[in-house]
């Protein structure tokens, strides 16, 4: 058997470093892609499809918008604005003390395909004075003003 020159084994090792950091990265990337969640408003969510993918939701919660869904158990429903689009939020767990109609929130779920937003997380602001950046600069260029 002949032995492969230099310049060849260069060549094919060269190739197969390329094609080894590709796959690294391409797996990386992949791995990235399913943990990583998107801030949106309630117009994000109306321009683009979304369904099924992990977001973050932000906006004001709609006034008279919020209810209990049933009796029997911690379900509930209400409307997230940015005072141009509207997107109907339901939640099953309890929600945080501090949330209330008409002020900031961010809720963290999946849009399932009736276009409803589920939530798995919601935060509600925690004082008076504070909304999360992201959800003012949204509702600031709709007209909102603290």
């Amino acid at each position: 058997m002949k032995k492969m020159p230099p310049r060849r084994q260069r060549l094919y090792f060269i190739i197969f470093s390329m094609i080894l950091v590709a796959v690294a990265l391409s797996i990386i990337l992949y791995a990235f892609d399913e943990h990583i969640e998107y801030f949106k408003t309630p117009t994000d969510l109306k321009i683009a499809n979304y369904e099924g993918k992990k977001i973050r939701l932000g906006g004001l919660v709609k006034e008279g918008s919020f209810h209990k869904v049933s009796e029997d158990c911690i379900c509930y429903s209400f409307i997230v604005t940015d005072l141009e689009s509207d997107v109907e939020v339901q939640y099953n767990k309890t929600l945080p003390g501090l949330f209330r109609e008409g002020q900031g929130v961010i809720a963290t779920g999946k849009i399932s395909a009736s276009g409803v937003f589920e939530a798995s997380q919601v935060l509600a602001k925690h004082d008076e004075n504070y909304m999360p950046p992201e959800v003012y600069e949204a509702l600031k260029a709709n007209g909102y003003k603290k």
